[in-house]
């Protein structure tokens, strides 16, 4: 049984660093030949936990073979665009002009059902509405709207307005995020004052937030 737990952990281990040194991609945006690789290394890593009568390094080695192999082929993908088109494939136009590219559809073994679903997961529910539909080489859809069809923003109403920034997180159940709070260029004298504002101090506070801006946001904490 503790053989066992020990292979367990270290293969589990050994994948979790793969998986770290692959790239942070979720599921449905790998590339084929790292969706590959990822399948082939779940399939691999199983076997030495299996079977315990299997040296552990005939599960290690082909692991690391596959990584090499994804590691070596994304170097020649930086330096080589056919290879990578190769490899990967490359973006196809599925509607251009607002027209449909039935060739295109012929080529992906796309329906008109598989184009309307994706379609509906870009929010768009009506397919006069897209000038531009591209299928990118992870399976994903992409799509611009007709001008008629987009969205009002800011700059077509002419809106001046401060940029936003991202607000970070300064304080976290009663502790200062000293990172965060120099990253931003604000004192703790100023988040004092300001939580004094609403009868508060540090330890009181359960989530406080802050951007360039000086926007504030804060969560008191609960009573327990």
């Amino acid at each position: 049984m503790a053989i066992s737990i020990l292979r367990t952990v270290l293969i589990y281990f050994l994948v979790i660093f793969i998986m770290r040194f692959m790239g942070k991609r979720q599921i449905g945006t790998l590339q084929p030949s790292e969706l590959a690789v990822t399948i082939l290394i779940s399939n691999i890593a199983s076997v030495p936990i299996e079977n315990i009568d299997l040296p552990l390094i005939l599960g290690i080695v082909p692991i690391l073979i596959l990584l090499c192999f994804e590691y070596f082929f994304s170097l020649i993908g930086l330096k080589s665009r056919h290879f990578r088109k190769i490899i990967c494939g490359k973006p196809i136009f599925v509607i251009e002009n607002g027209k449909i590219n039935q060739k295109a559809l012929n080529l992906l073994r796309f329906t008109i059902d598989d184009l309307t679903e994706s379609l509906r997961g870009c929010g768009v529910f009506d397919i006069s509405e897209v000038s531009y539909a591209i299928v990118e080489t992870n399976g994903k859809m992409n799509i611009i709207k007709k001008f008629s069809s987009q969205p009002l923003t800011p700059s077509t109403a002419n809106i001046k307005e401060k940029e936003t920034t991202i607000p970070l997180v300064i304080i976290s159940d009663g502790k200062l995020i000293e990172s965060n709070i120099s990253y931003l260029n604000i004192s703790t004298s100023w988040i004092i004052e300001k939580l004094k504002e609403k009868n508060m101090k540090i330890t009181d506070v359960f989530l406080m937030t802050a951007d360039k801006n000086k926007k504030i946001f804060i969560v008191k904490k609960e009573a327990k």
